[in-house]
């Protein structure tokens, strides 16, 4: 089984957020499981810098409208998985990935078509095709349309089956009408029933439409996905595939993420001594000048500071809450403006109570999910989420939203019966966040409970490789079937 991932960004040689981490880890525990995966991404000028500069290889020209662009296909030496980046530098030498100070590069409509019409150019140039072609978000999602709307051009191509990752809806790839002409597309193409979305190019709504399956990162989003509240106007493409469609929860690096043996902790645990985490917790709270205090509860959030990941909610009901509950809170993110100004607001009315910090730190990250007794996810909506799972992983106790992958990797703790993992709450309400909270909290005071509540979710495996088998399973159905539904 052979199979190519093209994605737009994968770690330690692109990223923006979790899709990079996904690519880093995926195409490892796949190989792991006996397919060979090779990965494909632009040759961003960060990208190249982080590979060591290796040097251009194979050229190949991609149509981009009525011209033909170069690109050099570069090898990543010494990568996990072999890794090629398509280093075109009039598309990718540039600091941003996709764009600068806040703002979309105004050529990505042209910078993504041609990723993928130079990705084709590359796979038809190969000595063998792979057997599937499994591309990510919508910056890859144009080359299965280009596959079977532009099915001449690629002869070498026609038996490759195509898959495509939805990993979060709310980011489409909508470009204006007159960006048509780049993607030398047909013009029956620019319909509603493929490409055309309110007037605008959709390149989402490509690869939706004309992949031979698709996934998205848990059952609950798949579902989810398909209705108005969380189908982002697709909601009815996706109900038309949805025998096409299927969610598999996404994974989480177990050599990255171990508390026994994470180098970014002051100490080291595990699930049969946690002594450690205790250690963890007073580091963190001198890190980030909090009373150093075994009591409290310490609340941790790793977070971008945006309205889907509920930090709406978080405003509305901590102040009123952290000290009668007595409370610590410990925050890192970074995001809107309005609520950067909220955290920073509540370390200033609550010094030795609150610590926040403004940015991305990967070690501080690890810290929190050590230190932290409580975890807070109270996103809107989730495609699958990756903090509950480390959260799990460490001992530390989730509170969610019932939505999407947080509903599917918590179980709701029942202290009758020791079962469950963490605390979920719905509606999406102040209210019934603050319940869940001080259920949580009442669970704590019961020294028994906790503990085994702790161990219940040490004890969940969220390893890639119970993924990867199941995405095996979705190209074996693809190479053994033919196209899906």
């Amino acid at each position: 089984m052979r199979v190519v991932m093209l994605a737009s960004e994968v770690y330690p040689y692109a990223k923006t957020g979790g899709l990079a981490d996904v690519l880093a880890a995926l195409p490892r525990a796949l190989a792991g499981a006996g397919v060979e995966v090779t990965v494909c991404a632009p040759g961003y000028r960060t990208a190249l810098r982080a590979a060591g500069g290796p040097p251009p290889g194979m050229r190949l020209h991609a149509p981009v409208g009525s011209r033909m662009e170069p690109a050099d296909v570069v090898r990543v030496p010494g990568a996990p998985v072999p890794t090629v980046l398509l280093r075109a530098d009039r598309y990718f030498d540039r600091d941003g990935l996709y764009g600068e100070g806040g703002r979309d590069w105004p050529d990505n409509a042209e910078r993504f078509a041609f990723f993928c019409r130079a990705a084709l150019e590359w796979l038809r140039a190969a000595a063998e095709p792979p057997d599937v072609l499994h591309v990510h978000e919508w910056q890859s999602a144009l080359a299965p349309a280009f596959l079977r709307g532009t099915a001449e051009l690629y002869p070498e191509l026609a038996r490759v089956r195509t898959v495509l990752t939805l990993h979060n809806l709310a980011y489409q790839g909508r470009f204006p009408a007159d960006q048509w002409h780049l993607l030398n597309l047909d013009a029956r193409y620019f319909v509603p029933e493929f490409l055309e979305f309110h007037g605008e190019i959709n390149y989402l709504k490509a690869g939706i439409v004309l992949a031979d399956a698709l996934t998205t990162v848990s059952p609950r989003y798949a579902a989810e996905i398909q209705t108005p509240a969380f189908g982002e106007g697709l909601d009815g493409v996706l109900r038309a595939r949805r025998a096409a469609l299927r969610g598999i929860l996404n994974g989480i690096d177990d050599g990255v993420w171990n508390p026994a043996t994470d180098p970014h902790l002051p100490a080291r645990y595990d699930a049969h001594d946690l002594a450690g985490k205790a250690r963890c917790k007073q580091a963190l709270q001198a890190e980030l000048g909090l009373a150093v205090r075994d009591d409290p509860p310490l609340l941790g959030v790793v977070s971008r500071l945006a309205e889907q990941k509920g930090l709406d909610l978080l405003a509305a009901t901590l102040p009123g809450a952290l000290e009668p509950l007595d409370a610590q809170l410990a925050v890192l993110g970074s995001g809107d403006e309005r609520y950067e100004h909220s955290v920073r607001g509540l370390a200033a009315r609550f010094p030795g109570r609150v610590g926040v910090r403004i940015g991305f730190d990967e070690g501080l990250a690890h810290r929190i999910e050590a230190g932290a007794d409580v975890f807070l996810m109270p996103s809107r909506f989730e495609p699958c989420g990756l903090n509950q799972l480390y959260s799990l992983r460490y001992g530390t106790v989730p509170i969610v939203h019932a939505t999407g992958g947080l509903d599917d990797s918590v179980a709701e703790f029942d202290p009758a019966t020791g079962a469950g993992t963490g605390f979920k709450f719905t509606p999406y309400t102040p209210a019934a966040f603050l319940a869940a909270l001080e259920r949580a909290l009442r669970t704590r005071r019961d020294s028994a409970l906790w503990a085994r509540l702790i161990a219940n979710g040490m004890a969940q495996d969220f390893s890639w490789s119970r993924a990867a088998a199941a995405y095996r399973a979705v190209y074996e159905t693809l190479v053994g079937g033919g196209a899906g539904a």
